[in-house]
């Protein structure tokens, strides 16, 4: 077994990317294939919400991604006659370094995780396509194809994060369940002509749809992403996933979401038909899914890309941990025990959102195209509402996500004087004192590995015990002798109100981290 790559990541989109990242991080060899010979690609995704850059940040990538991103937007709904404006950053969230939402390109998000990538000594391997693969009990087996030649190789995992079509989960037998909506998403990088706000998220709400308009586009100024109802007859027709919408089908959605503006140029443009879906597994022996092989859903509320980069936080550090001779199965297991409860409650809410927002049923038709005017006056003072805005963000960031009843989530000694949030919590970003200096959280927890949070009169650990994954901190703020340990995703694995550094090695031996 010696030589043989640990992960190899199928897929090049941010889930395979994070993937690779945080198992190299946590000390996996890695290798990612993507069958796109290109690296560019139209952005489907331009939102990164809190929870995923949380994620994202031990790996040392949020700075460079911030920096490429708008993080106070502003939007302007369209209702009617009337624009509402809002400053989508103004949220009351205390307990997160990222307290709004992000404008960020998929592109973009790629582009900096490709080069953390490459500055590791990883380099994606494009026009290289998955053909078959398969588990075996002491490795994972695929076939390669590139250049018209066949690569037989070995890895003790292999991640598949190729989308919704994902060659692994056909490979592996594991059903696709769910079905599609009759609406689609058009996508469009235009030149438009008319009174639009340079630099602003426009949203206009109609009986037919909402049209969502970003700036900056990728070939152009404006990105437009609106859902509608394919059309037939008279106008443009619905046709194959990823066919062109004319420049006359772009201008009439325009027109149908009450917006006066004109379509001057029509840089690119593609119909995306979509599906709502959950693979009734997401591992098969040694064979895993994340991101869109894993589960599909609409656009709405933004949770596709950062619900698959979460997959693979979760999921990349387990196997970095497991990749040696040890069975680990708790470790493995708690992937999906752990993820599907998610993404089946993701796809929830994207099927309401997407509901209330896209469908043609009279119902949300009508709320839409007849009492939303209504409640325009209103929405001013709704929309300065910041606890409401909090409230929203922390929904769609999924801070709500906790794994209380995961098998990695231990309780210690004397849980009733334990400190701090419970195991398979969320570690919230609260500003502590440690060596005599404040810092939050959030901040000690920003590298890649196991985290030992010590409190002000527990019993420092010996670090040779500990292994070179761990690393631990004196939380001199906290009074008392316990200590919790944080998951490399951010998660409190282990707690306990007392010295018990037994039970804290039994956990650690159970994720592997020593």
């Amino acid at each position: 077994m010696t030589g043989m790559t640990d992960v190899l990541v199928v897929g090049a989109g941010p889930t395979g990317l994070t993937m690779a990242l945080q198992a190299h991080a946590c000390g996996a060899n890695v290798r990612v294939v993507e069958r796109r010979p290109e690296a560019w690609r139209p952005s489907r995704a331009m939102i990164v919400h809190s929870r995923a850059l949380e994620s994202l940040r031990p790996l040392g990538v949020t700075d460079r991604l911030l920096d490429r991103a708008d993080p106070s937007p502003r939007a302007e709904l369209h209702v009617g006659d009337r624009r509402i404006g809002a400053l989508l950053a103004d949220a009351a969230i205390r307990d997160t370094a990222f307290p709004h939402l992000t404008m960020l390109r998929q592109m973009d998000l790629e582009q900096v995780l490709t080069e953390a990538l490459q500055e590791r000594g990883v380099e994606v391997e494009r026009g290289v396509e998955l053909a078959h693969a398969s588990s075996g009990a002491l490795a994972a087996h695929a076939s390669l194809r590139s250049d018209g030649r066949l690569e037989e190789t070995t890895s003790r995992f292999i991640a598949g994060c190729d989308g919704r079509a994902s060659t692994v989960r056909g490979a592996a037998g594991i059903a696709w369940k769910g079905g599609s909506y009759r609406e689609e998403v058009v996508l469009a990088d235009v030149e438009l002509d008319g009174e639009l706000r340079p630099r602003v998220l426009h949203v206009a709400a109609g009986r037919t749809g909402l049209v969502f308009l970003f700036s900056p586009g990728e070939r152009a100024t404006w990105r437009m992403l609106a859902t509608t109802r394919p059309t037939h007859g008279e106008g443009w027709r619905s046709g194959p996933p990823e066919q062109e919408v004319p420049a006359f089908g772009v201008q009439e959605i325009l027109d149908r979401s009450g917006l006066d503006i004109t379509v001057r140029e029509l840089k690119w443009s593609s119909q995306v038909q979509l599906q709502h879906r959950l693979a009734q597994h997401f591992r098969d022996g040694r064979l895993f899914l994340a991101g869109d092989a894993a589960h599909a859903h609409s656009p709405a509320a933004a949770q596709g890309m950062n619900t698959g980069i979460l997959d693979a936080a979760n999921l990349g550090w387990k196997l970095a941990f497991a990749s040696d001779d040890a069975p680990h199965t708790d470790l493995l297991d708690s992937y999906e025990r752990e993820r599907r409860p998610v993404a089946r409650h993701v796809l929830a809410l994207t099927h309401l959102v997407f509901f209330a927002e896209a469908s043609t049923n009279p119902v949300p038709a009508f709320l839409r195209g007849s009492i939303l005017p209504l409640l325009a006056p209103a929405m001013p003072a709704l929309l300065r509402q910041r606890a409401l805005l909090a409230l929203v963000i922390r929904l769609l960031s999924q801070r709500w996500v906790r794994y209380r009843h995961s098998s990695l989530s231990v309780e210690g000694d004397h849980p009733s004087g334990a400190r701090g949030p419970r195991p398979g919590d969320r570690l919230p970003d609260h500003e502590v004192t440690c060596e005599g200096r404040k810092v939050r959280l959030h901040e000690l927890t920003a590298h890649a590995g196991v985290h030992i949070l010590l409190a002000r009169d527990s019993q420092a650990l010996d670090q040779k015990l500990l292994g070179r994954h761990v690393a631990q901190h004196r939380i001199s703020s906290w009074p008392g002798c316990g200590l919790i340990a944080v998951r490399p995703d951010g998660y409190v694995g282990f707690r306990s109100g007392g010295a018990s550094p037994g039970q804290l090695g039994s956990w650690l031996d159970l994720v592997g981290a020593r």
